[in-house]
C-alpha cells in the first residue's frame, strides 16, 4: 500500500511539471520598452527597433495585451530568432516554456 502511495505522488510531482509548461502562438516578440507604445499596433514593431532596444528585455504581448517577459534562456533564443530573420515587422512567434508570475522561463522561441 505504501509504494503505491509514493508511485501515485511521485505521478502526481510528473503530472504537475508537465501541466505548467505553456506555448503561446501568434504573439508579437516584442522588447518591454516598446511594450506600452506599440500596444495598440504591435505588426508595426520593426525587427531593427526590437534588436536595438533588446537590453531592455525582450518578450510577448498576448492576445489581451499583457506583457510577459523572457527569463535570460529566453532573451538569448529571442535575440537569435530576431537576428535570424528576414522579417522586417510582423514579429508574430511561437513561444514556449513555463509562466512564472510575469516571466516566461523559455524552452524555445521561433519566430512564424
Amino acid at each position: 500500500m505504501k509504494s503505491i502511495l509514493v508511485a501515485l505522488v511521485i505521478l502526481g510531482l510528473a503530472v504537475s511539471v508537465f501541466a505548467a509548461l505553456g506555448t503561446w502562438k501568434n504573439v508579437t516578440l516584442i522588447d518591454s520598452m516598446c511594450a506600452v507604445k506599440m500596444k495598440d499596433n504591435p505588426d508595426a514593431h520593426t525587427t531593427a527597433c526590437a534588436l536595438s532596444c533588446a537590453d531592455s528585455g525582450l518578450g510577448i504581448l498576448t492576445a489581451d495585451g499583457t506583457f510577459l517577459k523572457f527569463d535570460a534562456v529566453g532573451q538569448q533564443l529571442g535575440v537569435a530568432a530576431l537576428k535570424a530573420t528576414k522579417k522586417k515587422d510582423h514579429l508574430r512567434a511561437t513561444v514556449t516554456g513555463e509562466l512564472v508570475g510575469d516571466t516566461i522561463q523559455v524552452q524555445s522561441v521561433k519566430l512564424d
